[in-house]
């Protein structure tokens, strides 16, 4: 497994030759990128577009402090684009080409020729339509090309001393919500503040999806029984929001369950 992590920085340094930029969310595939560059003179782009929280930008833009990476915050108005906010089945690939045109023009007024992102090889297998626009738009997945699976991805970072090498995945929130509904910031803002409480009772891993005003709760299995003791004060704090019906989903959590093939 080293290996193929010594041949990775071998190929960012040479990507780095014609200027490099790295998408960077905060997930731990972008920030083990983020470490193997910290020597690098390259320059990390965040998305702010709506689809992700403001926890996640502040962690992003500490992690970046953390390592000394200049960091540009791309402000972009996902809600000036009605064909995303129909939330189509190929809204990721609309989404991606919007956020990673914006991308490209920042590192061209930075004498920026390439950009990298943290899609990895288990990605390659499941419905991604982002990475549509992301081979469109030339952008560089080195995890994929170097068949470098999550898993593999979790472990260097340990070995690497990343202390959020465990930490789970936290997809755009226009992920929790069915295809074909239209989304709108009010939405949006309900289920961010919705996983929010399942967080701070304890449910770090958790997805709260949303069905009109029904609540679909997503957490492990093994934390069932927690959440049903807690129950009575969840219930109340999401109702606060307005969500009718609140239902906790007896599969449990998984990635992609809202995904249609």
């Amino acid at each position: 497994m080293h290996f193929k992590f010594e041949k990775l920085k071998k190929y960012l340094t040479e990507l780095n030759e014609q200027g490099l930029c790295l998408a960077f969310s905060g997930g731990i595939d972008s920030l083990l990128l983020l470490y193997l560059c910290k020597e690098q003179d390259i320059l990390a782009l965040t998305f702010n577009s709506g689809f992700q929280t403001a926890d996640e930008i502040r962690l992003t833009q500490d992690l970046c402090k953390k390592h000394n990476i200049r960091q540009k915050i791309i402000k972009i108005d996902i809600f000036q684009n009605p064909v995303i906010l129909k939330n189509p089945k190929d809204r990721c690939y609309h989404c991606k080409k919007m956020l990673f045109e914006a991308a490209f023009k920042i590192a061209k007024e930075n004498g920026r020729k390439n950009i990298i992102d943290g899609t990895n090889f288990d990605d390659l297998g499941v419905y991604r339509p982002g990475r549509k626009a992301l081979a469109e738009l030339g952008v560089i997945s080195p995890f994929a090309e170097f068949k470098i699976t999550k898993r593999e991805i979790r472990e260097y970072a340990k070995t690497c001393g990343i202390e959020l090498f465990n930490k789970p995945s936290s997809p755009c929130l226009a992920t929790r919500f069915p295809y074909v509904t239209q989304l709108t910031p009010e939405k949006l803002k309900i289920v961010e503040k919705g996983e929010e409480i399942l967080k701070s009772h304890g449910f770090e891993c958790c997805r709260l999806r949303l069905h009109e005003n029904i609540a679909r709760i997503e957490i492990s299995q093994e934390k069932f029984n927690e959440f049903l003791n807690k129950k009575d004060e969840i219930v109340t704090k999401l109702k606060n929001l307005e969500i009718s019906y609140i239902t906790l989903d007896l599969e449990g959590l998984r990635s992609g369950s809202m995904d249609v093939f």
